[in-house]
């Protein structure tokens, strides 16, 4: 198994942000963790990205603990900006061939092209849209083994949400996997293959993406709102 966790537990204080969470992702599949802010999908993703630490439970990265290992072959994007207010989009890519040694520069630079973003821009002055934009190819140009995009649809507008999930499916295939955050599932229901619906911490259904809509009749974008509603 890629990554796993078995009854996975997170609490700040007295708020319970994760609560039992016992989930495996394997490898060459796009899953979708759906639900709505505050649900726990970004504390999730940065306990499997290393960045949080557990209060109970395990999570493994092929049967590791998470740690240096993982993190270099686990992308992150997370919500946050993340970049200083010095940088250009050129200093960006830079800064992350430095950080990580699958930084592929020639793979940025296109991704950058592809987004309508241009190198000598300060990212500081970027609106949220293109921000959310840098912040993507930042985090595809990397050659890693899992891509874990949180909300990455976020602050981005219809005409361009297609072109960034095109580029997502781009590094879809039979060695990596991609785990997407998102609460807006009518744009993620046609590229997944598994659905994780997160409520208040707890996976309330998990499954493949088709025997979902077949075992319930419903597609992954009506099960969202019935279990949310």
């Amino acid at each position: 198994m890629m990554l796993e966790s078995k009854n996975l537990v997170k609490k700040y204080m007295t708020k319970t942000a994760v609560k039992n969470i016992s989930l495996s992702i394997e490898r060459g599949r796009i899953y979708a963790i759906l639900g709505p802010n505050g649900s726990g999908k970004t504390t999730f993703m940065k306990m499997a990205a290393g960045l949080v630490k557990p209060t109970n439970g395990t999570i493994t990265y092929e049967g590791l603990p998470i740690g240096i290992e993982s993190k270099e072959k686990v992308a992150y994007m997370s919500t946050e900006p993340f970049f200083y207010s010095y940088m250009t989009i050129a200093d960006v890519g830079k800064y992350y061939q430095d950080f990580f040694k699958d930084f592929d520069m020639a793979r940025y630079e296109d991704l950058i092209q592809k987004m309508d973003l241009n190198m000598k821009d300060k990212a500081k002055t970027l609106s949220s849209g293109l921000a959310a934009k840098l912040k993507i190819a930042a985090t595809l140009a990397r050659k890693a083994e899992l891509y874990m995009l949180d909300e990455p649809l976020n602050g981005i507008d219809i005409i361009a949400r297609e072109k960034i999930i095109n580029t997502i499916l781009e590094v879809a295939n039979d060695n990596t996997s991609i785990l997407i955050s998102s609460h807006l599932v009518d744009e993620l229901e046609k590229i997944i293959d598994h659905a994780v619906f997160i409520k208040t911490g707890e996976v309330v259904l998990v499954g493949d993406a088709d025997r979902l809509r077949e075992e319930h009749g419903k597609s992954i974008v009506d099960l969202y709102k019935e279990i949310y509603a």
